[in-house]
């Protein structure tokens, strides 16, 4: 065989013979390029003269009667320091990959190093590197890294601004003063959902703002509030009086820098859903850049507030007082649910849902009173029917 051939497994390499057999001479000439110039001139002896590398030859030894005719020729060609004999098409293969020969096992006849066992070396060295992208925990850990604002809370001890402590105390004032739970409805707002999809582009140029769900939201809510007086009225806990308000004035929870706010969009019952979603958008900017009057927030009725904006399924928002109620939104999701087919019979479809859960003061407004409310959102949310209002 010629040198950088490529052989078929078990077909015949080389002819031992005699000393002075021309075949012989041809076979040292193969592995001359592989071994140094003593080598060359002298390749049989050199494995035997050094006395160092002599117990190197005894493996070799007992590996001749596993393969007869290779056994032989892989100790004929070992180089003078007694390393296995490697094949140019190795050479070039361990080259190509960076792999350093004298680190690879050999798993051939003598401990010759074969072409697979260069290539499972090539595998062994990708494997450290992998490790790391295997370990998609640890990658994530930065995006959880505190903020620098966050990081210089941790671990002290700090008074409490006056807005927070505003805060505070009116959350515990109004569970205190009133009786307060929730009623929870799930509501398909597929059709609003693609009704925003062909919507919002275009709503968008034209209004200057985009397009969310919480306009749609807060339209239903002012409309069934005109049709539940009594969810729209506050109660004067000194005189124990009732009011109902002649006009929905409608707060909007806002998640500013400095703590929770609710700004109010006044007369929102008269408002379509491009008003409402100025007015959201308006308030919202203004109140985190903390430029909001005080007139702009108070006098509310009813209260919105849109924690689904980051991801909860549903809470049960606390009353802002004197109000009897409070609507929280949740995230809008796709999810499979039983609908009724055109036939009237059930079938499985992936459609758009939200949870809405509404707090409400059970001094004024009872439980069947929240539920029809609800209702009342519900069915005007599922019908969609908003196209007038988006110019469509």
């Amino acid at each position: 065989v010629g040198e950088d051939e490529t052989v078929e497994v078990g077909a015949r390499l080389a002819v031992i013979g005699d000393s002075t057999d021309a075949s012989g001479a041809d076979t040292s000439r193969a592995g001359a390029p592989q071994t140094d110039n003593a080598s060359q001139a002298k390749p049989a002896p050199a494995a035997q003269a050094p006395t160092a590398p002599a117990p190197a030859a005894p493996p070799s030894t007992p590996a001749a009667p596993s393969s007869p005719a290779p056994a032989e020729s892989g100790v004929d060609h070992e180089s003078t320091n007694g390393a296995p004999y490697v094949t140019p098409l190795v050479r070039k293969l361990a080259s190509e990959n960076d792999i350093d020969l004298a680190t690879v096992r050999g798993t051939g006849v003598g401990g010759r190093i074969r072409k697979q066992d260069v290539l499972a070396a090539v595998e062994a060295a990708k494997a450290p590197a992998a490790t790391p992208t295997a370990e998609p925990a640890p990658a994530s850990a930065p995006a959880a890294t505190p903020s620098p604002d966050v990081a210089g809370l941790r671990g002290t001890t700090q008074k409490m601004s006056r807005i927070r402590q505003t805060i505070a105390n009116r959350m515990v004032e109004s569970l205190q003063v009133s009786a307060q739970l929730t009623t929870v409805v799930e509501v398909d707002i597929t059709r609003i959902a693609r009704l925003r999809d062909r919507a919002k582009r275009a709503f968008e140029a034209r209004e200057g703002v985009k397009l969310s769900f919480l306009p749609f939201f807060a339209k239903a809510a002012v409309e069934a509030l005109k049709q539940h007086p009594q969810v729209n009225a506050s109660i004067n806990a000194e005189t124990m009086e009732v009011t109902y308000h002649g006009a929905e004035h409608l707060g909007i929870a806002v998640d500013a820098p400095r703590g929770l706010m609710v700004p109010v969009i006044h007369n929102a019952g008269d408002l379509n859903i491009a008003g409402l979603a100025r007015k959201i958008a308006d308030l919202a900017e203004r109140t985190r850049a903390n430029k909001i009057t005080p007139d702009e927030i108070s006098g509310g009725t009813f209260t919105l507030t849109n924690t689904g904006s980051r991801g909860a399924l549903f809470d049960t928002p606390i009353i802002n007082q004197p109000q009897v109620g409070m609507l929280g939104t949740g995230a809008v999701v796709k999810r499979p649910v039983v609908v009724a087919d055109e036939a009237g019979g059930d079938t499985i479809a992936i459609r758009s849902m939200v949870f809405l859960a509404l707090s409400y003061d059970h001094r004024l407004v009872d439980g069947a009173d929240a539920a029809r409310f609800l209702t009342t959102v519900k069915h005007r949310l599922e019908e969609g029917a908003f196209e007038a209002d988006l110019g469509l």
